[in-house]
C-alpha cells in the first residue's frame, strides 16, 4: 500500500508565485494547500494536519513572523520561512521564532523542493522497533497482534491499519482523507467511511463508545488519539 502524498501548505499572497509552487510541487508528488493571507495560514497550519509549511514573511492580516510565534505556541511543524527580504537579522530572527529553514525571494524551484523533501525527511518518524503503546493499547506491526487493556482485540485490515496510523503519531490530528489514502489499497472510497471505521473501532476499543476516550473526533478536521485519561 503506497502512502499519501506530503501534504505542503504553502502561505504566499503573490498569486502568480502561490500558482506556481502549487503546479510544481503538486507535479512532483506533494500534496498543496494554498492560503493567501496571515490569518487563514495560522488556521490551516493549525487544524489541516500539513507536513511541512511554506511561510511567506510579508503577509496581509497577520505577517508571517507573527504566524510563525503562535504556530510554535502550539505546533512543531516544520516551517520554510520564504522572503524577499535577505538581511542576516530577518534571518536570525526567522530561525530563533522556530523557522526549521529559510529561502530567500527570487530562488529556483528545484531547490525549493529539495529543501521540503529534507525537512520531510528530518520530520519523518522512526521506524519502530517493537509494538507501539499508548495508554492501554498496544499494537505490534509484526504479529498484527492488538491489546486493550491487556485483552487481545481481533480488528479486520482496515480497522488495523487505521489504528496502526494513529499510533505512529499520537496526538496528531489526520484528516478523513488523510486516513483513506492509508487505509485504501486502490486510493478509492468515500472519506465517510472512515467515520463507520473509527465507530467500529471504538465498540472494540472504548469503555463507553458514546464517550470516547482514546479515539478524538476534532470537529471539522478529522480524528486523534487524545490523552489518555
Amino acid at each position: 500500500m503506497s502512502a499519501p502524498a506530503p501534504h505542503v501548505l504553502t502561505v504566499e499572497d503573490n498569486p502568480g508565485l502561490a500558482e506556481l509552487l502549487r503546479e510544481y510541487l503538486g507535479a512532483h508528488g506533494l500534496r498543496i494547500t494554498g492560503v493567501s493571507d496571515g490569518p487563514g495560514g495560522l488556521h490551516a497550519a493549525l487544524h489541516h494536519a500539513p507536513d511541512v509549511v511554506l511561510l511567506d514573511v510579508m503577509l496581509p492580516g497577520l505577517g508571517g513572523l507573527e504566524v510563525l510565534r503562535r504556530l510554535r505556541l502550539e505546533s512543531d511543524v516544520p516551517v520554510l520561512m520564504l522572503t524577499a527580504r535577505d538581511g542576516e537579522a530577518d534571518k536570525v530572527l526567522a530561525l530563533e521564532l522556530g523557522a526549521d529553514d529559510y529561502l530567500t525571494k527570487p530562488f529556483s524551484m528545484a531547490e525549493l523542493l529539495a529543501r521540503v523533501r529534507a525537512l520531510l525527511r528530518r520530520a519523518a518518524p522512526a521506524a519502530p522497533r517493537g509494538p507501539l503503546r499508548h495508554g492501554p493499547l498496544t499494537l505490534d506491526a509484526h504479529t498484527r497482534d492488538v491489546t486493550v487493556r491487556g485483552e487481545p482485540v481481533k480488528l479486520t485490515r482496515v480497522e488495523f491499519e487505521l489504528l496502526h496510523v494513529l499510533l505512529l503519531s499520537p496526538r496528531r490530528v489526520f484528516t478523513r482523507s488523510e486516513l483513506l489514502g492509508h487505509v485504501q489499497e486502490d486510493g478509492g472510497g468515500s472519506e465517510r467511511t472512515i467515520d463507520v471505521h473509527v465507530r467500529n473501532l471504538r465498540a472494540k476499543l472504548e469503555r463507553d463508545p458514546a464517550r470516547p476516550e482514546l479515539l478524538e473526533t476534532v470537529y471539522g478536521v478529522g480524528y486523534r488519539l487524545g490523552d489518555v485519561p
